[in-house]
């Protein structure tokens, strides 16, 4: 269905420099802005969270200030580690404090991980963000998550950001930073379903590592995660140019027969 209502070309690798992370930022950013210049919209595949904050660049340019749904089981918030400022800790930090986000817009979702200080909560509220975590998922379900994400969204243009280690790690054991009680590969893909009448700007899917990554389970939940993004985009395609689903359902059945 995605690939019936639109079109859709995978764009290759952006080559960026893997020993200086800015440098490496810098040429992510302007690889996005070419990508963009060319096509409506980009969901990438990292690479770690870092590529979250040239990606943000990017697609603000294109949609202004940008809502933010963030699925992680961490907050990715932070000042920085060992005194460097741009890591994969710190991308939406950054992009707050560099006016790219719309700081009553922003959501994080399946949060369950681990915090280091006291004012980790505070200061990520003050950067534009409210938390779903993985216990509200489950006391009180996928409707009422996707309810308060909804709310919080609204009309903005929204970048949608997953970081595969949301998923608990008998769902996703390939990835760098994996911490129990997470997200299950079901509730990920049925949040991401109901997102659908957002205003979905932009994605992407990161943090898949495939040498930690037992049987493939973390790269089939990526790929799922990467097709219903897709899915997303394409219902909008499809609306606009006046073909519900169950047209382009009957096209593509009917594709076999011609």
């Amino acid at each position: 269905m995605p690939f019936a209502l639109q079109q859709v070309a995978d764009a290759g690798d952006i080559a960026c420099n893997p020993f200086i992370i800015n440098e490496a930022i810098s040429q992510i950013e302007a690889g996005a802005d070419e990508l963009l210049g060319k096509s409506k919209h980009i969901i990438a595949l990292g690479g770690d969270h870092t590529i979250a904050l040239p990606l943000l660049r990017a697609s603000s340019k294109k949609f202004g200030k940008l809502a933010v749904v963030h699925f992680d089981t961490h907050l990715d918030t932070w000042q920085g580690h060992f005194g460097v400022s741009y890591n994969h800790g710190t991308p939406f930090r950054r992009a707050s404090e560099e006016g790219l986000l719309r700081l009553d817009r922003c959501v994080h979702v399946g949060v369950h991980g681990s915090i280091y200080s006291d004012l980790d909560l505070v200061q990520d509220a003050e950067l534009g963000f409210q938390i779903v975590s993985t216990m509200d998922l489950q006391d009180r379900g996928v409707d009422d998550a996707v309810g308060r994400i909804k709310r919080r969204v609204g009309d903005a243009p929204t970048y949608v950001s997953v970081d595969i280690d949301v998923l608990d790690p008998a769902h996703a054991p390939g990835t760098g930073t994996p911490e129990a009680g997470g997200m299950s590969t079901r509730e990920l893909l049925a949040v991401l379903r109901r997102l659908v009448d957002l205003n979905i700007v932009g994605a992407d899917v990161v943090e898949v590592a495939p040498a930690y990554d037992h049987a493939e389970i973390t790269a089939i939940a990526a790929a799922h995660v990467g097709y219903e993004l897709l899915a997303i985009f394409a219902r909008r395609s499809g609306l606009k140019s006046g073909d519900g689903p169950s047209e382009a359902a009957r096209a593509v059945k009917a594709r076999p027969r011609e």
